[in-house]
């Protein structure tokens, strides 16, 4: 049976995962990456058809991975594997609820008294290295691609990757007539050097949705005011400005009718906060499909972000209870204040 092209359009990375959860327990070698968890955060609320996922990965790959996805519920039609070895693994300890350490492993593993996996031997932490203008990476995606029936959805969320792709992906979507994109930026060019790329990037978007920690690096020395800095962002013609904050919840700026929302994160007992914002963006993308409500496209993302934490994970999410996100969504209304 042919399968059904999927309505919604995630793009970003597989990676394989190397975690130390703030229990002190360690996760090592699991599926993982923003454009799984944002795929589960979107099928949390719109599970068919199937969303589909764009990614690169080597040959290297657990093919065995890939089969589990499809059989979870992702279109895995997108992911291209490069007839080469592509290192995509990551490494994360966390130190408590909220403090996140991805360099220095063997330190990490050390502290919490666990023996160091043979696998990350050569690891190196990129996470801080700043985005080239001018060179792709391996996992870098192209227009090619794209599976061509994946172009006729309407919606996509691009998971945080390199400045190139992301100075390209908008402008292929557009042309190909969707009507609802979002993106999440990362931090290899979240800062002052790029300050004059960002804008561009921005301009057209539904929704830019960033960490507090990439706003507040890119406005280095020239803000401390998060609203000042979504007003200036949003101002180069984007909808929607979300500030994600982690346990802080989310801070909304709505450009058209120029309103000003803080959102409460939903309480949970934390497990593994792997994957919460890709979680939330993919949420976001969903509940806006639904009602176009600016405000209620974060209810949703923030649900689906409480759900992925409070497991082990990506699939966790998709195993809840019928009925939970939905009653999760209507307590969360409460919390919400106008600034």
């Amino acid at each position: 049976m042919e399968p059904k092209s999927p309505r919604f359009v995630i793009a970003g990375q597989l990676r394989r995962e190397y975690i130390i959860l703030p229990s002190g327990e360690a996760r090592l070698d699991v599926p993982g990456g923003n454009a799984l968890y944002a795929a589960v955060g979107l099928a949390i609320w719109e599970p068919d058809p199937p969303p589909g996922i764009v990614a690169r990965v080597g040959e290297d790959y657990p093919q065995e991975w890939l089969t589990q996805f499809t059989r979870r519920g992702l279109d895995t039609r997108g992911v291209r594997v490069l007839p080469q070895a592509v290192d995509v693994r990551t490494f994360a300890a966390y130190l408590s609820r909220i403090a996140r350490a991805t360099d220095d492993p063997v330190a990490h593993f050390a502290r919490a008294g666990l023996p160091f996996p043979k696998a990350m031997l050569g690891y190196r932490d990129t996470s801080s290295v700043i985005d080239s203008r001018t060179r792709l990476l391996p996992i870098s995606l192209r227009q090619g691609d794209i599976p061509p029936d994946y172009l006729d959805a309407s919606a996509a969320h691009l998971c945080p990757l390199d400045y190139l792709t992301h100075s390209l992906l908008p402008a292929v979507l557009r042309q190909a007539e969707f009507t609802t994109v979002t993106l999440d930026p990362s931090p290899g060019y979240m800062n002052p050097t790029y300050w004059t790329d960002v804008p561009a990037l921005v301009t057209g978007l539904t929704a830019f949705l960033p960490s507090e920690e990439e706003m507040r690096a890119l406005f280095q020395g020239r803000s401390d005011d998060l609203w000042e800095m979504a007003e200036a962002l949003a101002a180069y013609g984007c909808e929607i400005i979300v500030i994600k904050r982690g346990e802080g919840g989310q801070l909304l700026y709505d450009a058209s009718a120029r309103a000003c929302w803080e959102i409460p994160a939903y309480p949970v007992r934390l497990v593994d906060p792997s994957g919460a914002g890709d979680a939330f963006c993919g949420g976001f993308l969903a509940g806006y499909r639904r009602t176009y409500d600016p405000l209620q496209a974060v209810l949703f993302g923030n649900i689906s972000a409480s759900l992925v934490v409070e497991g082990m994970g990506p699939f966790y999410a998709l195993d809840s209870l019928p009925g939970l996100s939905e009653a999760r969504l209507e307590a969360l209304k409460q919390g919400v204040r106008r600034v």
